[in-house]
């Protein structure tokens, strides 16, 4: 879809190339050559304009040749000699067909009795050759203008295609790692109500509801993009609520949410890795085992710190959590919070407490 897009636009582009910057440049050209003759003190005659008035056309005619077709199909693709030829060529057709307009509409002759005049009267010299190196230059100079217009809209095409390209990559991610995140959390979560059904049928329907909400929490209200602060703290508390129902009174779980909070949008689902991870690694059904859960505001910044009981017999690192959650939320801040965000993931094994700190900016 991508690709197409930019063929089409680039097709656009070239079908219709900036109209007033391209009217002015020849408006321009239109007074140059009009002015120079001008400035010889001569009644030029009816041919010198025809002259003159081909000579124009022309320069519009290279001018838009090399930009439509010899910059895009030589130039851009390397083939500097195919350019070159082309371009050399376009100059001399140039000149044969101006010297035929200038036989066809005896210019010659009447030049002559123009400049013959003109002694008579104040002493003007005739120049054979000055018109012709002029309209020569001025078609060189044409070229130039042409090759360099067209080359700085290629960049910038190009420069615009690489921003799409990169934006469509980061969209791609972004919802691949979504989409990662979002069944590891209901596997685990399925299985946990799975096995409450045993134990406890009023709290596996209490837990079907609480999932049933998050459900329409994840798919409705996260395809947004954003979401607000206090959502995704009602969510975390549904999942926290959900997990209690199979704990037992050994775990202490607590979440301490910003007071008072001040709703700010955020990415979706960003802090349930963590607190996911802290349920799967920190908690234990024989020992003692606690979590803690602090999101506080600092102005723009959120600060979310996540303290669970370490385990020294179950690994707790960033890749793990089922080889999904936490690897993929670090993905996810890099492409989304760049340069916006501070991870701190620190294992204390003398208080045996695993911790994971991200400060986020939100403006």
């Amino acid at each position: 879809m991508l690709t197409n897009q930019y063929l089409m636009d680039t097709r656009t582009s070239r079908k219709y190339p900036p109209f007033f910057p391209h009217l002015l440049g020849w408006v321009f050209l239109a007074l140059l050559l009009m002015w120079q003759p001008l400035s010889w003190q001569i009644t030029f005659p009816v041919s010198f304009w025809i002259k003159q008035a081909v000579l124009f056309s022309l320069l519009i005619g290279i001018f838009y040749l090399n930009y439509y077709i010899w910059f895009p199909r030589y130039l851009a693709k390397n083939r500097y000699v195919r350019f070159i030829l082309f371009n050399v060529a376009s100059v001399l057709m140039l000149a044969v067909t101006i010297e035929q307009v200038k036989i066809f509409v005896n210019h010659g002759e009447q030049m002559d009795r123009a400049f013959k005049t003109a002694r008579e009267v104040n002493g003007a010299k005739k120049s054979k050759e000055k018109l012709d190196y002029f309209a020569l230059l001025t078609a060189l100079i044409i070229i130039g203008l042409s090759t360099s217009v067209a080359a700085v809209q290629n960049a910038q095409r190009d420069k615009q295609y690489r921003q799409n390209l990169e934006q469509e990559k980061i969209n791609s991610e972004l919802s691949f790692l979504k989409a990662q995140i979002n069944p590891h959390f209901f596997f685990n979560t399925l299985n946990n109500i799975y096995a409450l059904t045993v134990i406890d049928v009023e709290a596996a329907r209490e837990a079907l509801h609480k999932l049933s909400r998050m459900m329409r929490y994840v798919l409705y209200e996260t395809q947004h993009g954003t979401v607000l602060l206090s959502q995704e703290i009602a969510f975390a508390q549904d999942y926290i609520q959900l997990m209690q129902l199979r704990l037992t009174d050994k775990v202490t779980v607590h979440l301490d949410p910003p007071s008072p909070l001040h709703d700010v949008s955020i990415a979706p689902m960003l802090f349930l890795p963590f607190i996911e991870n802290a349920f799967k690694h920190g908690v234990s059904a024989v020992q003692p085992s606690r979590i803690d859960i602090q999101i506080r505001q600092d102005g723009n910044k959120i600060h979310v710190e996540v303290r669970n009981t370490l385990f020294t017999d179950k690994r707790q690192a960033l890749d793990e959590s089922n080889g999904i959650g936490l690897s993929n939320t670090q993905r996810r801040l890099d492409l989304l919070y760049p340069g916006k965000y501070q991870l701190e993931v620190n294992e204390n094994r003398e208080i045996k407490e695993f911790e994971v700190h991200l400060e986020l900016e939100t403006a």
